[in-house]
């Protein structure tokens, strides 16, 4: 159950950001090149992609590097695709077609395999409170690129983050309360992997 659960997170990951990018290219309407750029903009596109990634070296054994502790961050990352999209972006987004498929497969069914997953097996066993702030940088990385990126270029991804929609004062405080999120959701991960750890050994 574990091997297929890895598996099919895998597959689904892959076949999910590869159909996003296939059809944001079909109804493209800049060049392709910012088309492509724009894509690996998107959180989602980049958590999924990381998700996808890593499990599939786990099931083909290429792990050389012990990664056992990242399983637990990837879990929190995939979360909070899900919180946002389901608290702040379905209400304001319609996709039609196929888009609903591939939308429901990056924001909903991934984010909680990927979930199960880390409840039920490797996750809980790997959980260290120090690593928070290692945790902390894919998002952190990811703000600052996508708030200077947006200066220039004009686009910010997601409607929260869109200075030229909302003014810097509220994007700071938006991207302080999402900072809030991944460190309530580390702990929260944490202090049940912890739990669940100590109830193993009970």
């Amino acid at each position: 159950m574990k091997t297929r659960l890895a598996y099919s997170i895998a597959i689904l990951g892959w076949f999910a950001v590869l159909m996003q990018f296939v059809l944001m290219l079909m109804n493209k309407t800049m060049s392709s090149t910012e088309t492509i750029v724009r894509f690996f903009s998107y959180f989602t596109i980049l958590t999924n992609t990381i998700v996808a990634l890593f499990f599939t070296t786990k099931n083909l054994n290429l792990q050389k590097v012990d990664f056992k502790t990242w399983l637990t961050p990837i879990a929190v990352y995939i979360t909070v695709v899900c919180l946002v999209y389901q608290i702040l972006l379905r209400p304001v987004w319609s996709p039609v077609g196929f888009q609903i498929v591939i939308d429901e497969l990056l924001h909903s069914i991934i984010p909680v395999l990927t979930v199960l997953y880390w409840f039920l097996y490797d996750g809980a066993k790997h959980v260290v409170w120090s690593l928070i702030p290692k945790w902390l940088i894919y998002p952190l990385v990811y703000l600052i690129y996508i708030l200077v990126r947006g200066m220039f270029s004009g686009f910010y991804p997601y409607p929260f983050i869109n200075v030229l929609e909302i003014g810097w004062q509220q994007t700071l405080i938006n991207s302080a309360l999402m900072c809030l999120l991944f460190l309530m959701l580390f702990s929260m991960f944490i202090g049940l992997g912890q739990r669940l750890k100590l109830g193993n050994y009970n």
